[in-house]
């Protein structure tokens, strides 16, 4: 094989290959995590009776209840909208760094599924990043 042939071989068919894979991969962690918090959300705005303990012992209040149920059904519509998904993710990263350390500071659970909801969602909004510049 010259050194023609094996430069013309990886450039633009393998760039977007690539790019197609990045997409699906995206929307593949977008979709679990709207898998994840649809069901969570629906839990907490229902009352779920372990989602009522748990935010008793939080202290907040049950209002704070709601809105995070509420939060985390939006988030998931969010990340299956393509306009939406990376503000959607941003949301979700948020709502993560909050429950990461309310887990640790108010319930004394173990933060890891906080904590890698939140590297996916955070993964997810910087791929997404010129989608946030243009809402902006």
């Amino acid at each position: 094989m010259s050194h023609t042939q094996s430069a013309n071989a990886g450039s633009p068919a393998r760039t977007t290959t690539r790019k197609h894979a990045q997409t699906v991969a995206l929307w593949v962690g977008q979709a679990v995590l709207a898998i994840q918090f649809a069901p969570a959300g629906l839990l907490k705005v229902t009352g779920d009776p372990a989602m009522v303990e748990m935010f008793a012992t939080i202290g907040a209040g049950q209002w704070l209840r709601y809105a995070v149920g509420v939060l985390e059904i939006a988030a998931a519509l969010g990340l299956l909208v393509p306009r939406l998904c990376g503000a959607a993710a941003l949301g979700v990263a948020a709502l993560m760094a909050g429950a990461t350390i309310t887990s640790i500071v108010l319930l004394a659970a173990p933060p890891w599924l906080p904590i890698g909801l939140l590297i996916v969602s955070g993964l997810i909004a910087w791929a997404r990043r010129s989608q946030l510049k243009s809402l902006l």
